[in-house]
């Protein structure tokens, strides 16, 4: 008899909208999208939860859409976090090897050596990512295990958040009766959900361009080399055409989304759009190079503030394979061509890989970073499942042998 999927549930929440998307992983670990819904985002401000209630309505409803497209019940999920409290530094830990031969043990302890960083009490660390190790000076090595040495070194990169903001958002997802398995970083999540391997391998920035955020997260060689995030994003966009158009938010949004472009040189003079006034007056005719005019000037701010955080990290010098743009912003019109004036670099929109099923609803970059939880859930399970062959029982019983010679 067949064994019945394992479901995986990504609860992605962002300043302008909270996802949930959930996910069957077949036996031969296929991820099949069964279930999607999304809410507009009322509780948070720059990624961080600013409003208890209104939070959690929006999870609940995000919640009820997946559950009624899926026909199954959500319980757990894998949350994001995002937000400007988030911040990475890179960490090096050195240890001696116990019995001539890399062991976890040796792995994990260097791990530990790594993390042993002072950070401040209301800090805590979300993520500890391996970038390589080094056995007696022999530095690139990707998996360590059972190769003989003396000297173990790793070099990783250690992502910490605010402890409130985290439990904030266990917080709120309790309150909608479902546990939180963990939580992932936002771009890193996206990461997996639209980056190659190739892109990663040769350097590559992923660039998820949010309401309240730009979080941006820089791989070499198969690993984090540098995260960051920038206080502003798509919703400084739309104010700025509220304030320039003199035209409510909601109206200034739907017309950035339907009308809005980056760069002004694609806009033809002759262009023109219907914009609501405010007070019940009469709607105004424009043109649409006013609107190019306001728009292009806040998407350069964005990337230029991007490239001084890249250049002051010396993370520029990675990026091979150019940028990939996610998140909602990405999809505004002339923004990949901004961005290739701005870092002279190829710049692609990243759109969602790796699942089947309902794929073609979350095709849209603004669903990367729930497509990466649900691949990095279904990833996480399939570390955590039983021993299933010899090999497995062996490794076991010498990693038991190695912690009695290590203990005793």
């Amino acid at each position: 008899m067949a064994s019945k999927p394992n479901i995986v549930v990504g609860l992605d929440i962002g300043t302008t909208n909270i996802t949930v998307l959930m996910a069957a992983v077949q036996p031969e670990g296929k991820i099949e999208v069964i279930g999607v819904g999304s809410s507009p985002s009322k509780g948070l401000r720059k990624g961080v939860v600013i409003n208890i209630e209104a939070t959690v309505d929006s999870i609940s409803k995000a919640v009820t859409q997946a559950e009624t497209m899926a026909g199954q019940e959500v319980s757990s999920v894998y949350a994001s976090i995002s937000g400007s409290h988030i911040k990475g530094f890179n960490s090096h830990g050195i240890v001696g090897i116990k019995s001539r031969e890399v062991s976890h043990i040796d792995t994990e302890k260097v791990i530990e050596a790594a993390k042993a960083v002072a950070i401040p009490l209301d800090r805590e660390v979300l993520h500890v990512l391996p970038q390589e190790y080094i056995i007696d000076e022999q530095d690139g090595i990707k998996e360590p295990l059972g190769i003989s040495g003396v000297r173990l070194e790793a070099k990783v990169h250690i992502i910490t958040g605010a402890v409130a903001s985290a439990q904030n958002v266990v917080k709120c997802a309790n309150r909608c009766g479902l546990s939180v398995k963990d939580i992932v970083l936002s771009p890193l999540a996206a990461s997996t959900g639209v980056l190659a391997p190739e892109e990663q391998e040769l350097g590559v920035a992923l660039v998820d361009i949010g309401g309240g955020t730009t979080d941006v997260i820089v791989w070499h060689n198969g690993a984090v080399k540098h995260t960051a995030v920038l206080s502003v994003g798509g919703n400084h966009i739309t104010n700025d055409i509220a304030a320039g158009l003199r035209t409510p938010l909601s109206a200034a949004e739907e017309i950035k989304c339907r009308y809005g472009t980056g760069l002004s040189s694609q806009v033809s003079q002759d262009e023109t759009i219907e914009v609501p006034s405010t007070g019940g007056r009469q709607p105004r005719v424009l043109s649409k190079l006013v609107l190019s005019e306001i728009i292009e000037p806040r998407v350069s701010e964005i990337f230029t503030l991007l490239q001084r955080e890249l250049v002051r990290s010396g993370a520029d010098e990675y990026l091979t394979s150019g940028l990939v743009l996610t998140g909602g912003c990405s999809k505004l019109k002339g923004i990949c061509q901004v961005a290739e004036q701005t870092f002279n670099l190829p710049v692609r929109v990243g759109y969602t890989r790796g699942v089947t099923g309902l794929n073609d609803l979350v095709y849209d970059p603004e669903y990367a970073a729930a497509v990466g939880l649900v691949i990095f859930g279904a990833n996480s399970q399939e570390r955590s499942r039983p021993f299933s062959s010899k090999l497995s029982i062996g490794r076991f019983i010498r990693n038991v042998g190695n912690w009695f010679s290590e203990h005793f």
